[in-house]
């Protein structure tokens, strides 16, 4: 069944690394993908190009990645490493949320590693509750809700539990498409991205019995199971 997905990152590539196979697989069913990021991600800049450069090369490459799933990138003004903790940013998060008004939302969990990440986790989690319930003149658009879902990522990996598994057998070879639009994820010397993302997509469809997976977290308080009976 086609949904409208918006997956949200720190950064340029983090949404298309952690959940681009169910943004892939949505694609493939005739949905919609959008991908935003808070930061453009410019400072992992490739040898011989300047900060500047390279974060319009990733606006450029989140477009080609998101226009293969059937959607658009949209990217925020904010530096690298300096994405903000404050209210502007929440109501330009909730703003493209009531815009799109995506089925679901994916973004980072928690983490100990990138402050942006950590920070993106809060911010939109904040921006999903202003979208749904808070009319102001901060944000425009109708009051819309969607369920958020915490993608598995290695530099948030502490205290994850995957939760759902979700299939991207259809998605996957459309998804190894898309991650050869973006140079770091297949050049860079600090992290070999996409075979690590690609092996545990096949690790995670292993445990779901699937071809290819990509597990997703909830906090504790979602973890509930209604049955009228065992």
């Amino acid at each position: 069944m086609s949904k409208t997905i918006l997956a949200i990152g720190g950064h340029i590539g983090d949404a298309e690394l952690t959940a681009g196979g169910v943004l892939a697989a949505n694609a493939v069913d005739g949905g919609k993908s959008f991908t935003l990021a808070l930061t453009a991600g410019e400072r992992g800049n490739p040898p011989g190009v300047s900060v500047e450069e390279y974060r319009k090369q990733k606006i450029s490459e989140a477009k080609a990645f998101a226009k293969l799933m059937n959607g658009e990138a949209y990217v925020l003004p904010y530096a690298d490493g300096e994405l903000p903790d404050n209210e502007d940013v929440r109501y330009e998060a909730a703003g493209i949320i009531r815009k799109l008004r995506p089925d679901v939302i994916i973004t980072h969990w928690k983490s100990t590693m990138h402050k942006d990440h950590d920070r993106a986790h809060k911010i939109v989690c904040d921006a999903q509750f202003l979208a749904s319930v808070v009319e102001c003149d901060g944000i425009e658009g109708k009051r819309h809700y969607a369920p958020v879902y915490f993608a598995e990522n290695w530099e948030d990996d502490p205290d994850f539990t995957p939760y759902i598994y979700v299939d991207i057998t259809r998605g996957f070879d459309l998804w190894c498409e898309g991650m050869k639009k973006h140079w770091f994820i297949m050049n860079s010397r600090d992290f070999r991205y996409y075979d690590y993302y690609t092996s545990l997509a096949r690790m995670r469809g292993c445990l779901n019995k699937t071809g290819y997976a990509e597990a997703f977290g909830v906090f504790d308080r979602q973890k509930k199971l209604k049955r009228d009976m065992l």
